[in-house]
């Protein structure tokens, strides 16, 4: 027989397990920049991680979970680079193709690729050392603790958020990733004129994402005003219903920005254009 009666269990804390981290601990104010699909590695990848893990990745101390960051960590991004460069930080790098790709195409920047999915890091870790690549290091954590504690405010000079987890049901909106608590994160590590960068493919999300940014006093669209009516993304996804109600209404507040050159066109995006959804870019400035 248990020590504890029945009412004394039920108030005793529930411990903190990668399965239970949305909703204890460090996580209970701010949701989780990601849902948990797997983490197992095999073949190539398993190789790859115990082969590049302590060249390329961030030996990050945790704090109740297996993603967290525990908050007494900062990140020396001059020490770990060897030089002071600009350092990008890509939040969701996925299987890292765009970190990957914008790291081989700009030598003279750092790059720190954020992502929770440990065979898609072990993906990375594979196309970084493929390339000899020495500007890009990964790390496996939640991005709201890398924003919050992990990387020194005024220490980034661009935040990129590509293609986050649309959560498209209505009851599942509140999971979203870029909202009204995130914002301040993002400012807080980005250096004044630095820049964020965001896509979707969601026109639901994509008016979030400017509605958020928008009503932020730290940020400024560096494309206001810009692609409204007719040419504005969210004027031709109305008109084509792929995601959303059919609809004639022009969108009058643009703001769009043009497709970032430097975002190399994934197999994630291009099946996204080809089941007919509209691609969403924004660029806001950290004031």
């Amino acid at each position: 027989m248990s020590e504890f009666p029945e009412a004394a269990r039920a108030s005793l804390p529930r411990a903190v397990t990668p399965g239970s981290q949305a909703s204890h601990g460090t996580y209970q104010a701010q949701p989780v920049s990601f849902v948990r699909r797997g983490t197992r590695l095999q073949g190539r990848r398993e190789r790859a991680w115990q082969e590049y893990e302590k060249t390329y990745a961030i030996d990050v101390p945790r704090h109740v979970a297996d993603t967290s960051v525990h908050p007494d960590f900062v990140f020396a991004a001059e020490d770990t680079f060897g030089r002071r460069a600009p350092l990008i930080v890509e939040i969701g790098s996925g299987l890292g193709d765009a970190v990957v790709f914008a790291a081989e195409q700009n030598p003279d920047k750092d790059f720190l690729a954020v992502e929770v999915y440990l065979p898609g890091l072990a993906q990375t870790l594979l196309k970084v050392a493929s390339r000899g690549l020495t500007n890009v290091r990964v790390v496996q954590a939640n991005a709201p603790e890398v924003l919050s504690t992990m990387l020194p405010a005024g220490s980034v000079s661009e935040v990129w958020v590509f293609f986050p987890d649309p959560w498209h049901k209505t009851k599942h909106n509140k999971r979203r990733m870029v909202k009204e608590t995130f914002a301040p994160l993002v400012s807080r590590v980005l250096q004044p004129g630095g820049l964020w960068r965001l896509a979707t493919d969601w026109s639901d999300y994509a008016r979030q994402m400017r509605e958020v940014l928008s009503t932020s006093e730290d940020f400024a669209n560096v494309h206001d005003g810009e692609r409204i009516g007719a040419d504005s993304p969210l004027t031709q996804s109305r008109t084509t219903a792929v995601d959303c109600d059919r609809s004639d209404e022009p969108d009058t507040e643009g703001g769009w920005a043009p497709r970032f050159a430097g975002r190399i066109l994934t197999g994630f995006e291009n099946k996204a254009q080809l089941a007919g959804r509209t691609v969403f870019d924004l660029t806001f400035r950290r004031l």
